[in-house]
């Protein structure tokens, strides 16, 4: 194959892979937007911010609501590995806290910008009220895994109580009080979730 025949493809190759490290910067700045505070960045901030052009960003976006909706599915991507924890349910009972109690406050740090982004949007908008359901029930489902041995001898009504009760520990409402009302440091905050969830497994 000639030169001549290789150019156009090597060149529409090109123009896809630069297409995509912009749509990556421009989503990518969203998220330090949400770190920031600004929670609703509009598309000329972004634009301002990233150094991709208004029209690019609007290119690669047809609103805000698709900007914001696509920065919080990157976050996600890019966090996915923290929502796993091996040996679920396996090993004594202070180290299985100690391991779920490390994960979700290491998991609360990467997720809290994009969390607080969600559930301002989350009301009005049904893929992200999706999402954000599919997510909580599989930190819930988590828990009941990782305490199966405790809440399998308890009666069902006990049990129910209790995974609710640790589900309300270990959510991101619980860390987002310790840490910004309470404004308690991540050694203390770890503490004080563990002594609870411990409290409630053993009454």
């Amino acid at each position: 194959m000639s030169k001549a025949e290789t150019q156009p493809a090597t060149s529409a190759d090109g123009r896809t892979a630069r297409r995509e490290r912009n749509r990556e910067l421009v989503l990518d700045t969203v998220l330090e937007l949400f770190a920031e505070g600004s929670l609703e960045p509009g598309a000329p901030e972004v634009a301002q911010r990233s150094g991709v052009s208004l029209r690019s960003v609007y290119r690669y976006f047809d609103d805000t609501d698709a900007l914001i909706r696509a920065a919080i599915a990157r976050n996600m991507e890019l966090v996915q590995p923290l929502f796993e924890i091996d040996d679920l349910g396996k090993g004594p009972l202070a180290d299985r806290i100690d391991r779920l109690v490390t994960e979700r406050c290491r998991l609360y740090q990467k997720l809290a910008p994009m969390m607080r982004a969600t559930l301002r949007r989350a009301p009005t908008n049904e893929i992200l009220r999706e999402n954000l359901d599919l997510s909580l029930r599989a930190l819930r489902h988590q828990i009941e895994q990782m305490f199966a041995p405790e809440l399998g001898r308890m009666d069902s009504a006990d049990a129910r109580e209790v995974a609710a009760g640790l589900d309300i520990l270990l959510g991101f409402q619980a860390f987002e009080h310790l840490t910004r009302s309470r404004g308690l440091a991540d050694i203390e905050v770890r503490r004080i979730l563990a002594r609870s969830v411990a409290a409630l497994l053993n009454p």
